[in-house]
């Protein structure tokens, strides 16, 4: 048996290709957009990508599975459980607890798993060659190492209302009639590592076992005392923010996301050329440097985009492609980093690009507004915006700031004024340049705090540290 992980550190997302290696028949889980990666794996190892699947409708990130299927003849399949309001829109086998998917040897066993979506699925896989039984579960977002899927996120993302707790009551049920029934060497396999959205306090390592997530996690012992109340309270308090760009992965992957097929070389763009389509507002610039670099000057109404870094969270964030027809020219430092970018943003549904530019030369440029941390009161009737996670604003915040997430403000401007200067920060300024400018573009007044949270909070130390 081959199995082989693919792990995308930009939206801490895993998918696994399976293959049975006396067939030559391989099936691929959860994938992303950008599909040659698998294309190639496949090739490398003498196998054939003969069924694509994914354990849950994703929210964020668009799946690749119907992607996938079309580079390579695959037969897709896709959970038929959760309900009328949780089925697929688009062409597939269905999937229902107990189904099995047979790839040469390999058998992969569909287990329906409530509670992080209605419709969840893990996959138990056995190695026919070896033995009966099934030694690895590609849990999805159902078990994480060290933690569990959020069950809110429906509420958050997806228009429910108060259909977290009935999440969380699902989940517990779950792992009582699913995971913990397996022997606990059943090694576990799942889709999100540390750094996604989709849990609190995921686990930074690849996998884990049945036993030691039953001996070790936050939520073993409420399994075993069987405390349903205590688990609902315990998974539920101190979620992370549900990014506004969750909402349009589900509805864009329930659907069917588009079909891209092979992707054309992005053409290089002359600076007399970009000024014209900037002129006319032909197109949408994306200044793919570093924040530093941007706010030392960037093109009037650029988004920014760091080529380095959550490329893909950052530019849902800052890109909504159902309001922004335009397509998006970057500013890469060549070729290669333009293809990076393009492959980063695809995996959020930004499919369309005018081309790349390695240069400003030539091009009207200005610096970004900012303001000294110790100045900050100094502007009066200022409208202060937080666009950091609802954690770190409690451990301490600029007085009187409003606190909107980066991955939400963009969707929630009705709550800024257009009429004050709005003074910005984050905690170190990444997330910070990239809302700011995005404001910019939409028309408020953004001035940025110097060093943002980290910069002012030294600044007040300063200022109450004793004289000599």
């Amino acid at each position: 048996m081959l199995l082989e992980r693919f792990y995308d550190d930009d939206l801490a997302q895993a998918s696994y290709l399976i293959g049975c290696q006396a067939t030559g028949d391989a099936v691929v889980v959860d994938p992303r957009r950008d599909v040659q990666i698998y294309l190639d794996t496949a090739a490398r190892n003498g196998m054939r990508i003969v069924a694509v699947t994914e354990t849950h409708i994703h929210a964020d990130y668009l799946s690749g599975t119907r992607e996938l299927a079309r580079a390579t003849d695959a037969e897709i399949f896709v959970s038929g459980e959760g309900g009328v309001d949780w089925q697929y829109g688009f062409d597939a086998t269905r999937l229902h607890d107990g189904d099995v998917i047979p790839i040469g040897n390999l058998r992969l066993q569909t287990r329906h798993t409530p509670g992080h979506t209605p419709e969840h699925l893990v996959f138990l896989v056995t190695d026919g060659a070896l033995t009966h039984d099934p030694g690895y579960l590609l849990s999805g977002d159902f078990v994480f190492v060290g933690d569990l899927g959020r069950p809110d996120l429906l509420d958050e993302a997806a228009g429910g209302k108060d259909t977290r707790f009935q999440g969380a009551q699902d989940l517990f049920d779950s792992l009582k009639r699913v995971l913990l029934t397996l022997p606990d060497h059943v090694q576990i396999h799942p889709a999100h590592g540390s750094g996604s959205a989709c849990g609190k306090a995921l686990g930074a390592i690849a996998s884990t076992t049945v036993g030691y997530e039953r001996l070790y996690t936050w939520w073993g012992p409420y399994l075993a005392a069987d405390d349903r109340d205590g688990f609902v309270h315990e998974l539920l308090d101190g979620q992370p923010d549900a990014h506004a760009y969750f909402a349009r992965m589900k509805r864009e992957n329930r659907d069917g996301p588009a079909v891209l097929g092979p992707l054309p070389e992005l053409a290089a763009v002359t600076s007399e050329d970009a000024a014209e389509l900037l002129r006319d507002d032909d197109v949408v610039l994306v200044d793919t440097r570093p924040p530093a670099d941007v706010r030392a000057g960037s093109v009037p109404g650029a988004l920014a985009i760091p080529a380095t870094g959550k490329t893909a969270a950052w530019g849902a964030w800052a890109v909504d492609p159902e309001q922004e027809k335009r397509p998006l020219l970057l500013l890469v430092d060549g070729p290669e980093q333009a293809d990076h970018v393009r492959d980063h943003l695809i995996r959020v549904g930004i499919d369309s690009y005018a081309g790349y530019l390695t240069t400003l030369d030539g091009l009207e440029t200005r610096p970004s507004a900012t303001i000294a941390p110790d100045k900050v009161e100094d502007i009066e009737d200022a409208f202060v915006l937080d666009v950091r996670e609802a954690s770190e604003y409690a451990a301490g915040h600029v007085p009187g700031a409003t606190r909107i997430g980066a991955g939400r403000v963009l969707w929630e401007t009705d709550r800024l004024p257009k009429d004050r200067t709005i003074i910005s920060y984050c905690q170190s300024g990444a997330r910070n340049i990239i809302a700011s400018q995005a404001l910019r573009r939409a028309g408020f007044p953004v001035i940025e705090i110097e060093g943002s949270y980290l910069g002012y909070s030294r600044a007040q130390q300063t200022a109450d540290a004793p004289t000599a």
